[in-house]
C-alpha cells in the first residue's frame, strides 16, 4: 500500500514508519519538525529501498497534502501528528485547538478531495479524564470527559473524524476508520536505530533514564499518598513496537464504511515507584528521588481493559514485561545520551 504518516518524524511516528516500510509498503512521511526528527528519517532512509518519501510540511497545508495524495497515490492516512503536552495545553489552548483539531480537519479535506479509502487516527486515553474507580480498568464504553485542553482536542477530532466518515458512507463512497486510544507509550526501536527524545521531556521513563545518565539532577515524585498499593500513582504502559503493531492489525481489519475505536495498552498498571526501581535494576544505577506532593489532575489509577482490542484484532501486547520496556529506552538512550542530535555522523 501506499501510506501517508503525519508526524512521520516524531517518536511514535518515525517508529510507525520503520514499521510499515519494514512491511514492504511505500510511506510519504510529513512533519512540520516542531518537535520531530528529521535525523530519524535520515537513519531510515538507508533500509527503505527508496520507498520513504519525506516532505517537511505541516498537515494544515490542506492544499499540499492533497497534491501529495495524488502524487503518491495515498490509499491509506496515519494521523499521528499532534502536540501532546498536558500543561503546555492548559497554558496555551489555542495553540492545541489549532494543531490538534483545525489542522486534522484540513488534512480530512485534503482527504476528502483525494478519495483516501482509509484513516487511522492516534488517540489517547486522555478523552476519558479522570474514570471513577468502578470504570477502571478502562474499556472503551468508559465516558469521554476529557480534563485538559489536550484530552478535549483529541476527543474533538474523534467527533470529526466520526462525522466524516458517516458523511462519506452517505454519498455512496465510505471510507474504513479506527481511532486508537492510548495509554502510555514507552520504550524503543530494539534494533537500536530509533527512540525517543522530546524537549522538554516529561515522560516517566526517559526523564528517570536521564537522572540515571546523570544529564539530571534527580527527579520527582508527585504525591506519595494516593490509594494504591505503595501510595504513589499507577499508568499502563505499552511498548512503542506493540502500539504500532495495533496499527498495523486495524489497517488490515477496518472494513469501508466502519468506524472503530479500541484502547491500547498491555492490561495492567505500574507505580511511579515501581517504575523508578525498573529502572535502578536496568541500568544499575541509584539517583536521587524527591518526594512532593500531588499534581492538580493526576488521577490515582488508569490502565486499560484490553479484551476488545484481543477480542477483534488478536492484539496482544508481546512486551509486558516493565523492564524489558525500560531496557529498550535505556540501551537507546545510553548510546544516544544527546538524543537524534548526538547520532549524526
Amino acid at each position: 500500500m501506499n501510506m501517508l504518516v503525519t508526524g512521520g518524524a516524531g517518536y511514535i511516528g518515525s517508529h510507525a514508519v520503520q514499521r510499515l516500510l519494514r512491511d514492504g509498503h511505500t510511506v510519504v512521511a510529513v512533519d512540520n519538525l516542531f518537535r520531530g526528527h528529521a535525523e530519524a528519517m535520515r537513519l531510515l532512509e538507508p533500509q527503505s529501498g527508496g520507498r520513504l518519501i519525506f516532505h517537511e510540511s505541516d498537515v494544515g497545508d490542506s492544499t499540499r497534502m492533497e497534491r501529495l495524495m495524488h502524487e503518491y497515490q495515498v490509499d491509506t492516512v496515519m494521523h499521528f501528528a499532534a502536540l501532546a503536552y498536558v500543561g503546555e495545553s492548559v497554558d496555551q489552548p489555542l495553540l492545541y485547538y489549532e494543531n490538534n483539531v483545525i489542522a486534522g480537519i484540513r488534512l480530512l479535506e485534503a482527504c476528502d478531495r483525494a478519495g483516501v479509502g482509509r484513516f487511522i487516527f492516534s488517540s489517547s486515553c486522555a478523552t476519558y479524564g479522570e474514570p471513577s474507580a468502578e470504570h477502571i480498568p478502562i474499556n472503551e464504553d468508559c465516558p469521554q470527559s476529557p480534563v485538559s485542553p489536550y484530552g478535549q482536542t483529541k476527543l474533538d477530532f474523534e467527533h470529526a473524524l466520526r462525522a466524516w466518515g458517516q458523511a462519506r458512507s452517505r454519498a455512496g463512497e465510505p471510507v474504513s476508520i479506527a481511532m486508537l486510544r492510548y495509554f502510555n507509550v514507552a520504550g524503543a526501536d530494539r534494533s537500536g536505530l530509533l527512540g525517543e527524545d522530546h524537549e522538554p521531556e516529561t515522560h516517566l521513563i526517559p526523564v528517570a533514564i536521564n537522572a540515571a545518565l546523570g544529564k539530571r539532577d534527580g527527579m520527582a515524585i508527585f504525591g506519595t499518598d494516593y490509594p494504591t498499593p505503595d501510595g504513589t500513582c499507577v499508568r499502563d504502559y505499552v511498548h512503542v513496537e506493540d502500539l504500532i503493531d495495533a496499527h498495523v492489525r486495524v489497517m488490515d481489519r477496518v472494513k469501508p464504511g466502519e468506524v472503530r475505536a479500541y484502547n491500547v495498552g498491555i492490561g495492567r498498571g505500574y507505580s511511579v515507584r515501581e517504575v523508578l526501581d525498573a529502572v535502578r535494576r536496568v541500568t544499575g544505577v541509584s539517583f536521587e528521588v524527591r518526594e512532593q506532593g500531588r499534581r492538580a489532575g493526576d488521577p490515582a489509577a488508569l490502565y486499560n481493559d484490553p479484551s476488545r482490542i484481543e477480542r477483534d484484532l488478536g492484539w496482544r501486547a508481546s512486551v509486558t514485561s516493565l523492564d524489558e520496556i525500560v531496557d529498550s529506552a535505556w540501551q537507546w538512550m545510553k548510546r544516544n545520551p544527546g538524543g537524534y542530535a548526538g547520532s549524526r555522523g
